[in-house]
C-alpha cells in the first residue's frame, strides 16, 4: 500500500470533496479529467462523478464501504439513479433529519462508529444498510465521529486528543490497528484530508513528513 498526496480545487481538503471504497472513488461532477485519472489510478479503483444533494462535498454527505453507499434523504432521484447504475453497491437512503452523514459516521467492512447525536432508530438503519455492527460515541469531545476517524480494513487514524479508551473502542469496533494522527500540517479533523481504501492512502498536499509517518504506522503496519 502506497501513500500519495493530492489537492482538490487547489486546496488540501480532499476528504471533503471525495469518498472511496475498494471499487470506486466518488468525485464531484466537472472534476478535472486528468486529476480524476490520477486519483483513481493511485487508489486502484474506477471513478464515479456525481453530486450528493446537489452539492460537491461528497465526502461530507455520504458514507461508503464495500457493501453499500449511504446517502441522506435530501439526495435527488437523478443522483440515486446515477449511483445505482454506476455501481453494484447497494444505494441506501437514510430517512433522517441529518444530512452530513460523512461527518457523523465512520465505517469500514467490519463496523461503524456513529455520532451520539444520531437517534437510535437511525443508527439501526445505518448498521443494516452497511451490514456492520454500530457503536455510538464521542471522540475527543466531538460528536462528529465521521470527521475525526478514518479507517480501512487494516488500520485507522483518530483525532490526536482521543483518549486511550476511545482509541481502544474504535479499534475494537472497526477491528483495526488505530493511531492518533493529524493531516495537512496539524489539522485534527482527519477525514478532511484523507482518502483511504485497502489499496492506497491519499493525503492532502499540506500533509507533513511526520504526519506521513503517523499514516505509515496506522496503515502500513
Amino acid at each position: 500500500m502506497d501513500i500519495f498526496k493530492h489537492d482538490v480545487y487547489r486546496g488540501p481538503n480532499i476528504g471533503v470533496y471525495a469518498a472511496v471504497c475498494d471499487r470506486h472513488v466518488f468525485l464531484p461532477r466537472g472534476f478535472a479529467a486528468q486529476k480524476v485519472k490520477r486519483i483513481s489510478g493511485d487508489l486502484g479503483v474506477g471513478s464515479i462523478l456525481t453530486s450528493i444533494s446537489n452539492t460537491r462535498v461528497i465526502g461530507v454527505m455520504m458514507v461508503a464501504n464495500n457493501t453499500a453507499i449511504l446517502v441522506p434523504s435530501t439526495v435527488t432521484d437523478a443522483e440515486v439513479k446515477h449511483l445505482s447504475e454506476s455501481t453494484d453497491l447497494n444505494v441506501a437512503i437514510l430517512d433522517s433529519k441529518y444530512t452530513a452523514l460523512g461527518n457523523l459516521v465512520c465505517a469500514n467492512d467490519r463496523g461503524a462508529i456513529v455520532s451520539p447525536e444520531v437517534p437510535r432508530a437511525d443508527v439501526a438503519a445505518i448498521g443494516d444498510a452497511l451490514g456492520v455492527e454500530t457503536v455510538q460515541t464521542r471522540i475527543a469531545g466531538y460528536h462528529q465521529a465521521g470527521a475525526v476517524i478514518v479507517a480501512n480494513s487494516s488500520g485507522g487514524v483518530v483525532h490526536p486528543e482521543a483518549s486511550e479508551d476511545e482509541v481502544a473502542l474504535v479499534a475494537d469496533v472497526l477491528k483495526v490497528h488505530v493511531e492518533l494522527a493529524t493531516v495537512n500540517t496539524g489539522v485534527p479533523i482527519v477525514s478532511s484530508g484523507l482518502l483511504i481504501n485497502n489499496n492506497a492512502v491519499i493525503a492532502g498536499t499540506l500533509t507533513s513528513g511526520p504526519e506521513i509517518m503517523m499514516l505509515t504506522r496506522a496503515f502500513l503496519n
